[in-house]
């Protein structure tokens, strides 16, 4: 008869491994605790110290799109401002090729 599978959430996860280095509950007893294996535990503490730098570039991936969408925003007022000024210096031109002035 198969054993049934244990499906934990990331947050489970890190809680377990919380258990473990910072409650200073040794392995064996939360493998016990839990019904899963070492080798299972430390699997997750592995990839939990490998993407552990991830948490913190989410940050700075919000705060680098936010400056994206910014930048999109100014660069369009920019491309209106230089259209306006096109006309405003076409209009211009025109007037004083009218009154002789050019």
């Amino acid at each position: 008869m198969k054993k049934k599978r244990n499906n934990y959430t990331p947050e489970e996860k890190v809680a377990i491994i919380k258990r473990h280095l910072i409650d200073k509950i040794p392995v064996s007893d939360i493998c016990d605790q839990y019904n899963m294996k070492p080798t299972v535990f430390y699997r997750w503490q592995k990839e939990f110290f490998e993407n552990g730098a991830a948490a913190f570039n989410r940050k700075k991936s919000l705060r680098e799109r936010m400056n994206v969408k910014r930048i999109a925003t100014l660069e369009t007022k920019i491309q209106i401002k230089n259209e306006v000024l096109s006309e405003l210096m076409e209009e211009h031109v025109k007037l004083k090729k009218s009154l002789g002035e050019l």
